[in-house]
């Protein structure tokens, strides 16, 4: 499964959900792709207070704050 998360530079935040999505990766196969919105003006409009911004395949996304069993259910299901 592809899964975005859209981060930035320094976002502590950004690195513990990565952190949560590498654990599900144990679990399940993701392609875990990081998509830093501090080099794209129209994605620092839409997420810039927002981030840490999971997107999933279906388009569904998930905003900070999540824990682990918020992905899982989504990922795992």
């Amino acid at each position: 499964m592809q899964i975005i998360l859209f981060t930035t530079e320094g976002c502590h935040l950004c690195e513990q959900a990565h952190e949560l999505l590498l654990n599900i990766a144990d679990k399940a196969p993701l392609d875990i792709i990081l998509r830093e919105i501090g080099d794209d003006d129209d994605l620092v409009a839409r997420y810039g207070i927002r981030i840490p911004v999971v997107q999933f395949a279906d388009q569904q996304e998930l905003d900070w704050p999540f824990k682990q069993s918020d992905l899982e259910a989504i990922i795992l299901r």
